[in-house]
């Protein structure tokens, strides 16, 4: 396993997650919504995707993106509902394109994360600390917020060491953060805990909790279903097969670098 990750994209990145979010940092920022249920929205912009739940108790959020895009994250929010505010952050993991805007889109509201999202952005020099997460957990903990019940669930190490998701459960709507690249491959941040093995276990872990209409919210792409995570555990899978293959034929890395994969991969590759 560990040869796989020096490898290829298909299970690991090399490379700090700043690299990571710098791709979508360059990007223009532009903020849209889709509504998946009564109250319930994606808001897609400049970073990974967000959730938000409206109603009475303000907004429940879900990831915040950047720092630069949270004003027209605002502007949005108050578009679906007007005059609303975010009282509820809730952070999937610490990379940046997730917790940046966590002082400008919800500085002094409550911000929920995994403990270990609170010891990487306290160790953050750049992180703005008015951002940080005012409580954190392990296991499972229910939000009732807005009339709906929400359950985080915390993750083995997967993508990072401080991973969750969340579950609108009513809504039958799922946010994986970044345990979830649609049609793309994944990143998995070695630096920061991240394990391949982990990864796809809990790929198949989610998988097993789905149903056909649950809809699921990757951290970056477009929103999915069961059949698309289906999909994204074959091509994990399949890679893996590719590179234990070349292992046995006694390629170095280099050579299997050189190599590559399939053709078939070739679509998934997002930089």
């Amino acid at each position: 396993m560990t040869i796989s990750v020096r490898l290829f994209p298909a299970f690991a990145l090399l490379g700090s997650a700043l690299f990571v979010s710098s791709v979508w940092a360059a990007d223009a920022p532009k903020v849209s919504s889709q509504q998946l249920a009564p109250q319930l929205y994606l808001v897609k912009g400049s970073g990974g995707n967000i959730a938000a739940l409206l109603g009475k108790d303000g907004a429940l959020v879900i990831d915040a993106q950047f720092a630069a895009t949270a004003p027209l994250v605002k502007s949005e929010l108050d578009r679906l509902q007007s005059g609303i505010s975010v009282n509820t952050l809730v952070n999937t993991h610490f990379h940046k394109d997730h917790t940046d805007g966590n002082a400008a889109l919800a500085g002094g509201a409550r911000i929920i994360a995994h403990q270990a999202v609170l010891t990487r952005l306290q160790s953050d020099a750049k992180f703005n600390q008015a951002g940080l997460p005012t409580e954190t957990f392990s296991g499972e903990k229910t939000l009732n917020l807005n009339g709906q019940q929400v359950l985080l669930r915390t993750m083995p190490v997967s993508h990072t060491d401080g991973d969750l998701v969340v579950w609108f459960q009513a809504q039958n709507v799922l946010h994986m953060g970044d345990l979830f690249f649609a049609d793309r491959f994944p990143f998995i941040d070695l630096s920061s805990g991240g394990s391949v093995a982990g990864y796809i276990a809990n790929t198949k872990t989610i998988l097993s909790q789905v149903n056909d209409t649950t809809k699921i919210i990757p951290g970056h792409g477009d929103l999915m279903d069961k059949a698309g995570l289906q999909r994204f555990l074959a091509m994990m899978e399949q890679t893996l097969v590719e590179v234990q293959a070349m292992k046995a034929q006694g390629l170095s890395a280099d050579q299997a670098v050189a190599k590559g994969l399939s053709a078939q991969w070739k679509k998934w590759s997002w930089n």
